[in-house]
Protein backbone atom coordinates (compact mmCIF):
# COMPACT_ATOMS: atom_id res chain seq x y z
CA UNK A 1 0.00 0.00 0.00
CA UNK A 2 0.75 3.63 -0.31
CA UNK A 3 1.52 5.65 2.95
CA UNK A 4 -0.74 7.51 4.65
CA UNK A 5 -0.20 11.55 3.27
CA UNK A 6 -1.90 14.98 2.91
CA UNK A 7 -5.40 14.56 0.25
CA UNK A 8 -3.63 17.75 -1.43
CA UNK A 9 -0.70 15.86 -1.84
CA UNK A 10 -2.67 13.13 -4.13
CA UNK A 11 -3.47 13.13 -7.66
CA UNK A 12 -6.84 13.74 -9.33
CA UNK A 13 -7.01 9.78 -10.37
CA UNK A 14 -6.15 9.45 -6.15
CA UNK A 15 -8.72 12.04 -4.81
CA UNK A 16 -11.18 11.02 -7.02
CA UNK A 17 -10.69 6.96 -5.78
CA UNK A 18 -10.85 8.50 -2.23
CA UNK A 19 -14.09 10.09 -2.38
CA UNK A 20 -15.55 7.43 -4.30
CA UNK A 21 -14.27 4.82 -1.50
CA UNK A 22 -16.24 6.83 0.91
CA UNK A 23 -19.27 7.21 -1.05
CA UNK A 24 -19.35 3.59 -1.56
CA UNK A 25 -18.57 3.24 2.39
CA UNK A 26 -21.58 5.62 3.08
CA UNK A 27 -24.07 3.72 0.50
CA UNK A 28 -22.82 -0.06 2.60
CA UNK A 29 -24.23 1.35 5.88
CA UNK A 30 -27.23 3.33 4.02
CA UNK A 31 -27.79 2.09 0.94
CA UNK A 32 -29.81 4.70 -1.57
CA UNK A 33 -32.03 3.68 -4.56
CA UNK A 34 -31.19 6.09 -6.52
CA UNK A 35 -27.69 7.84 -6.96
CA UNK A 36 -26.23 10.44 -9.88
CA UNK A 37 -22.57 10.81 -10.46
CA UNK A 38 -21.27 13.66 -12.08
CA UNK A 39 -17.95 12.86 -14.00
CA UNK A 40 -16.60 10.70 -11.09
CA UNK A 41 -14.82 8.41 -13.77
CA UNK A 42 -12.66 11.63 -15.92
CA UNK A 43 -9.30 11.64 -13.54
CA UNK A 44 -9.47 8.02 -13.23
CA UNK A 45 -6.76 5.37 -15.30
CA UNK A 46 -7.66 2.66 -17.38
CA UNK A 47 -7.20 0.21 -14.54
CA UNK A 48 -9.25 2.42 -11.90
CA UNK A 49 -12.09 2.73 -14.53
CA UNK A 50 -12.49 -0.89 -14.72
CA UNK A 51 -12.69 -1.14 -10.74
CA UNK A 52 -15.34 1.76 -10.88
CA UNK A 53 -17.23 -0.33 -13.14
CA UNK A 54 -16.99 -3.17 -11.22
CA UNK A 55 -18.02 -1.53 -8.29
CA UNK A 56 -21.50 -0.35 -10.12
CA UNK A 57 -22.15 -3.69 -11.35
CA UNK A 58 -21.90 -5.21 -7.90
CA UNK A 59 -24.81 -2.18 -6.53
CA UNK A 60 -27.06 -1.93 -9.71
CA UNK A 61 -29.18 -5.08 -8.90
CA UNK A 62 -29.73 -2.67 -5.65
CA UNK A 63 -30.03 0.98 -6.50
CA UNK A 64 -30.20 3.16 -10.00
CA UNK A 65 -27.18 4.70 -10.67
CA UNK A 66 -26.97 7.36 -13.34
CA UNK A 67 -23.84 8.39 -14.71
CA UNK A 68 -22.70 11.76 -16.16
CA UNK A 69 -19.98 10.45 -18.29
CA UNK A 70 -17.52 11.10 -21.56
CA UNK A 71 -15.53 7.96 -20.37
CA UNK A 72 -16.25 5.10 -23.78
CA UNK A 73 -16.14 2.16 -21.11
CA UNK A 74 -17.94 3.92 -18.47
CA UNK A 75 -21.03 4.35 -20.85
CA UNK A 76 -20.00 0.73 -22.93
CA UNK A 77 -21.04 -0.48 -19.06
CA UNK A 78 -24.49 1.19 -19.20
CA UNK A 79 -27.71 -0.32 -19.57
CA UNK A 80 -29.25 2.84 -20.98
CA UNK A 81 -27.47 5.91 -22.69
CA UNK A 82 -29.29 8.74 -22.93
CA UNK A 83 -27.80 11.85 -24.87
CA UNK A 84 -28.51 15.86 -24.56
CA UNK A 85 -28.76 17.82 -28.19
CA UNK A 86 -29.00 21.43 -28.77
CA UNK A 87 -30.50 21.69 -31.98
CA UNK A 88 -32.03 25.14 -31.87
CA UNK A 89 -30.38 27.82 -28.88
CA UNK A 90 -32.30 26.96 -25.88
CA UNK A 91 -34.17 23.81 -26.64
CA UNK A 92 -32.60 20.72 -25.39
CA UNK A 93 -33.79 17.03 -26.82
CA UNK A 94 -32.83 13.96 -24.53
CA UNK A 95 -32.64 10.95 -26.94
CA UNK A 96 -32.51 7.74 -25.03
CA UNK A 97 -31.38 4.20 -26.36
CA UNK A 98 -31.14 0.50 -24.61
CA UNK A 99 -27.23 -0.30 -25.22
CA UNK A 100 -28.53 -3.78 -25.90
CA UNK A 101 -30.66 -2.63 -28.21
CA UNK A 102 -28.32 -0.70 -30.20
CA UNK A 103 -26.02 -3.37 -30.11
CA UNK A 104 -28.12 -5.89 -32.12
CA UNK A 105 -29.32 -2.91 -34.65
CA UNK A 106 -25.66 -2.17 -35.34
CA UNK A 107 -24.76 -5.70 -35.55
CA UNK A 108 -27.63 -6.72 -38.28
CA UNK A 109 -26.73 -4.01 -40.11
Amino acid sequence: GKRTRRIDLLSGGERALTALSLLFGIYLVKPSPFCVLDEVDAPLDENNIGRFIKLLEDYKADSQFVVITHNPRTIEAADWIYGVTMEEPGVSTVVGVKLEDAIQVAEAS
